[in-house]
């Protein structure tokens, strides 16, 4: 569901519900304290976050000094997230060099642990067969699978399996149902695949006219949480493809995953890398810029305070295309626009750590109304899978997608936490037994983390966006769609190995881009 990477902030608050006296927990401190400050002799709340001094330097338009070229390499890869590091686990021949702003690798698909027990800060699931999962299998991850319906909790009540058998059950007026019941009769007998291009050029809204506030409120969950965008601002075609899948008469829960989501593939690829390439790859170094020469591309990084210039045969930008658009020097004007015309959505992603169990019944449980979309059980595919598992701690997920005028919000640390304040608070009165407090909140912040698929992205402006340069190549997964997806980032980092290869095999750049689909 997951992974800017460029412009988001991983933030953490530590401590937490329960803060820290002299390293012991002070489980008596009041929830609004104990979260949102540190105990008076703890010192201030521990922040794990983006460097992105760099970043906004670039974006506000300032000239780095260009070093001279220290060394050259085959490939240079910009972006160490899940579509980076898949293309330098791709390639053939392993002269590369690949660039990572943050400390971290893995991007928005980033697994953390506590007590051992891993979970996710953002990309939650896979797809069985997918080109993730395939990947997945060959570092020897066996992802486990989800095959359950999704819940909702609305008014007080759990709702299985929502759109199918739970439609009824819903605590709403039998009107509301019957809007429920409508929608689903009118969305299931689209023929979306027969039109692609129509669909994706409406909004979703199109199809709700008509229909109870409450149909639409529930959209306005479901669209941010996986793509990015409320229901005036999807894709019908994203919408209802999915709807089809999710409550279509031939569905089939292909979802698997594992503690810490697609975190767990990114860490997997992480030690394989390292392990043999540890000398091409650099984490913490900002890309500032990105030229393209007669027979190559130069890259300039800062990284540790210094500035560095690198020289590839050609390059892969494995980068959100917004921040692409700023690095990238002589981009064709219409393509430039294209990638600027992409919105992302700000996506807070807060984990809840409780030192007992309080929700084990569905592995994505949806909230519509709420300061957060739905949450997540961090080992709910263990449990279900494994009878000898014994669950230590119960760490939910909470998906937190904002409205994009709402990005400010996240620049600050008292607005972070008061987010996650509000996202405790709706927790808690959800159900009477989720009147809990936490032992530990993780917060992390995203300001650009996933591409919004909002009409006409997939079809239009996506590929406009995505065509290859003489000898830049543009990977990530807002260069496939039509949603973002972990296994988009996949497909785009094999289609930009091969690219490579063809490109420094002498073949021209039009001749590489026709053969791997991502021609103008």
């Amino acid at each position: 569901m997951s992974e800017s990477r460029r412009e988001f902030l991983r933030f953490v608050v530590a401590g937490t519900v329960a803060g820290t006296v002299a390293g012991k927990v002070a489980a008596s401190c009041p929830f609004d304290h104990s979260l949102l400050l540190a105990a008076p002799d703890a010192g201030p709340a521990k922040v794990d976050g983006d460097h992105f001094e760099v970043c906004h330097a670039v974006r506000d338009g300032k000239t780095f000094a260009r070093p001279p070229v220290s060394k050259r390499y085959e490939v240079i890869i910009v972006g160490g997230g899940i579509s980076g590091m898949s293309a330098a686990h791709y390639l053939p021949s392993k002269d590369f060099l690949l660039l990572e702003k943050e400390e971290h690798w893995g991007g928005n698909a980033y697994r953390e642990e506590y007590e051992h027990q891993g979970f996710a800060t953002g990309s939650a699931f896979d797809f069985e067969g997918s080109e993730a999962a395939k990947l997945a299998s060959e570092l020897g991850l066996k992802q486990l699978p989800v095959n359950f319906p999704d819940p909702t909790i609305v008014n007080g009540k759990w709702v299985a399996d929502t759109w199918r058998g739970g439609l009824d059950e819903l605590a709403y007026s039998k009107e509301i149902r019957d809007g429920f019941k409508k929608f689903k009769e009118r969305a299931l007998a689209l023929k979306v695949e027969s039109n692609v291009a129509l669909y994706d050029s409406e909004p979703l809204t199109k199809y709700l006219a008509g229909l109870p506030h409450e149909v639409e409120q529930w959209w306005d969950g479901w669209g941010p949480s996986n793509w990015g965008a409320r229901a005036a601002d999807t894709s019908a075609y994203v919408a209802l493809v999915d709807f089809a899948g999710m409550a279509g008469p031939n569905r089939k829960d292909e979802r698997v995953t594992l503690p810490g989501g697609n975190g767990a593939i990114t860490k997997a690829l992480t030690s394989h890398l390292l392990a043999k390439y540890s000398d091409r790859m650099i984490a913490g170094a900002a890309v500032v810029a990105v030229e393209q020469q007669k027979d190559g591309v130069n890259v300039t990084y800062s990284h540790e305070g210094k500035l560095t210039t690198v020289a590839g045969k050609v390059a892969i930008m494995a980068t959100p295309k917004f921040i692409t658009a700023l690095l990238v020097s002589d981009i064709p004007n219409a393509q430039s626009q294209a990638m600027q015309a992409i919105r992302f959505c700000p996506y807070p992603v807060i984990n809840m750590i409780f030192d007992k169990p309080v929700y084990n019944r569905g592995f994505d449980t949806w909230c519509p109304g709420n300061t957060f979309t739905d949450f997540i059980v961090a080992d709910w595919t263990v449990q279900r899978n494994d009878p000898s598992y014994k669950q230590k701690d119960n760490i939910l997920t909470f998906y937190t997608p904002l409205h994009e005028e709402d990005r400010h919000k996240m620049l600050t640390v008292e607005g972070c936490q008061k987010i996650a304040a509000s996202a405790l608070h709706d927790f808690k009165k959800l159900l009477p037994e989720f009147d809990v407090d936490p032992i530990e909140i993780h917060f992390y912040r995203r300001g650009h983390p996933m591409f919004m698929a909002t009409p006409g992205t997939y079809t239009k402006t996506i590929p406009a966006a995505r065509v290859p340069m003489d000898r830049i190549f543009f990977a990530n997964t807002d260069s496939v769609g039509p949603e973002s997806l972990a296994s988009g980032g996949v497909v785009a980092a094999q289609k930009g190995v091969e690219w490579a290869q063809k490109r420094l095999a002498g073949k021209t750049a039009m001749a590489s881009a026709q053969s791997v689909g991502f021609s103008a």
